[in-house]
């Protein structure tokens, strides 16, 4: 591919509400810088975990999710509803990314605060903001259902709609279940910071990434199968769901078996 070739591939995605998202992933991408200097220099810890890790997992997290969105709006076409569902996912995702990272810069909790009654109005509105997100995907594929209502005969276009789907259904039901169960403290697993206990971020990171997860099913099932790619597809999402009911229950039970010893 040549360079004509190469710049008319991305004009769709330098343009519009695709490219407002694309510059607010790179804006968060840029911060990551700071916040890492930062941690460099910063010692202090909140939970056995130095305070500027958070905001870190969240600018990358939240960068990527952006600028994903942005490329599967390419399936949505020009529906004139594309400018408000990045409104949604900037407006949203700033307040988040702000938040977590003003709490660090203090040493002070951002989730599970309850120090008082502002931080814990706070802590709601971050839950609300956190639906907000994993809601701009269902809106995505609402959109993309009623302009390509042949989405389903295209196991690419199918697992699209499927991975924004699941992104909303299984992000926001693990982000409640998150709210009450904070996860245990200390560092964890090397770079995750997860527990092998307890701990249901392994769940939530499955249901926010089937974002990108499920739309690289579709092009495997896509490769690997020109016969049946939209049966192969759906089996592919049931492994995946199985994956993330297992994540649930196991680290579910250890948080209550750790509870209960």
């Amino acid at each position: 591919m040549n360079i004509d070739e190469l710049s008319r591939a991305a004009a769709p995605l330098l343009s519009g509400p695709r490219l407002a998202l694309m510059l607010f992933g790179a804006l968060l991408v840029a911060c990551m810088l700071p916040a890492w200097a930062c941690r460099r220099r910063d010692a202090r810890t909140l939970g056995g975990v130095n305070v500027w890790v958070k905001p870190l997992k969240f600018m990358a997290a939240l960068a990527l999710y952006a600028f994903t969105t942005a490329v599967l709006m390419l399936a949505a076409g020009d529906s004139g509803a594309l400018d408000a569902i990045a409104a949604l996912l900037i407006v949203t995702a700033t307040f988040e990314v702000g938040y977590i990272t003003l709490q660090a810069s203090r040493a002070e909790a951002s989730h599970y605060n309850s120090s008082d009654a502002l931080h814990m109005a706070l802590t709601a509105i971050m839950a609300l903001g956190a639906v907000g997100l994993t809601a701009s995907q269902l809106w995505l594929a609402i959109v993309i259902m009623d302009v390509r209502p042949d989405w389903q005969s295209s196991a690419a276009l199918a697992a699209v709609v499927t991975g924004l789907v699941l992104t909303f259904v299984l992000a926001t039901v693990s982000g409640f279940m998150l709210g009450g169960r904070r996860p245990p403290a200390g560092a964890g697993m090397a770079v995750t910071g997860w527990h092998r206990r307890g701990d249901l971020r392994p769940a939530h990171f499955l249901g926010v990434h089937a974002q990108q997860c499920i739309p690289a099913l579709g092009l495997l099932a896509g490769a690997v199968s020109s016969r049946a790619p939209v049966a192969l597809l759906a089996a592919l999402t049931g492994v995946y769901l199985l994956a993330f009911a297992v994540a649930v229950r196991i680290e579910w039970r250890g948080g209550l078996s750790a509870d209960m010893a």
